[in-house]
């Protein structure tokens, strides 16, 4: 599935353009930065709260297709400037991450 397909399919709006044609091959669900880095997989859509700067550099880190701020969460204008200066992805929703990560999961099997 490419991020193009996961916004239309979710619903989301698109906080800051990037490639939309890139594949999303899985998800992740996380807030604690430090446990993310570890963790999120390269290609995964990073459903997160957090909209700061260090937030765009672990999905940076972790070249994750794209960012989706969830709960309404919104996005700092220093992490909006260095997200278009990276080319990450940044989405956003007014579901939880639970939410969208199930929704996600469902996806990706069919």
């Amino acid at each position: 599935m490419t991020v193009e397909e996961l916004r239309d399919q979710l619903g989301l709006q698109v906080l800051v353009g990037g490639d939309l044609t890139r594949e999303v091959t899985g998800g992740y669900t996380g807030d604690l930065l430090s446990w993310v880095m570890a963790r999120l997989p390269a290609d995964a859509a990073w459903f997160t709260v957090m909209g700061n700067v260090n937030a765009i550099a672990v999905a940076s880190l972790a070249d994750a297709a794209c960012i989706v701020l969830t709960d309404r969460a919104s996005l700092d204008e220093e992490a909006r400037n260095k997200a278009e200066q990276q080319d990450i992805l940044v989405l956003c929703s007014e579901q939880n991450s639970y939410e969208l990560g199930a929704r996600l999961a469902e996806l990706l099997k069919g």
